[in-house]
């Protein structure tokens, strides 16, 4: 794949006026990796907020591959937030269209009921024709899965509930 410079200002362009957080293109001699960080719409406490905007910070790496057969970007974190009570929301680290299998008609990844570990697959969460794997950041059990299979989902947004060990 070749990528020239008009080609790179327009997807920079496109990207800088979208919600997506994370982008990775790979191509046969070329790796393209974004990362921002976005205000959020989580609400920040009285005590904490001031009159200075958020700051919006950005990352790009642009490097030589040579394998990239063996060479993969790790998942995103799946997000946690805490909920009241004893229970912890794993949330969509970017907007994306939510998956409970890796493809249609395998079995889910976790189910209400299901016992999770640090760093297993919960869902993935497709971005421009990327599949994000996300995993786990604690052990527990599953409660309740928020989202529909195949639905959108918003940066942030609740997808599955669970009770920690």
């Amino acid at each position: 794949m070749n990528l020239d410079h008009k080609q790179l200002d327009h997807l920079l362009a496109t990207l800088a006026d979208s919600d997506i957080q994370e982008f990775c293109l790979e191509g046969k001699d070329f790796r393209l990796e974004i990362k921002r960080n976005l205000p959020s719409s989580v609400p920040i406490p009285l005590a904490a907020s001031s009159s200075v905007p958020p700051v919006m910070s950005s990352n790009i790496i642009c490097e030589p591959s040579v394998d990239l057969s063996a060479s993969s970007s790790p998942p995103p974190p799946a997000a946690v937030s805490s909920t009241k009570g004893e229970f912890v929301e794993i949330t969509a680290p970017m907007v994306g269209t939510f998956y409970r299998a890796p493809a249609p008609g395998e079995p889910v990844f976790v189910d209400i009921g299901s016992k999770i570990t640090v760093g297993q697959t919960v869902c993935i969460l497709e971005a421009m024709k990327l599949m994000n794997e996300l995993e786990s950041e604690f052990s527990g059990e599953v409660v309740e899965i928020l989202v529909e299979n195949g639905t959108p989902v918003e940066f942030g947004q609740p997808l599955i509930k669970i009770k920690p060990n």
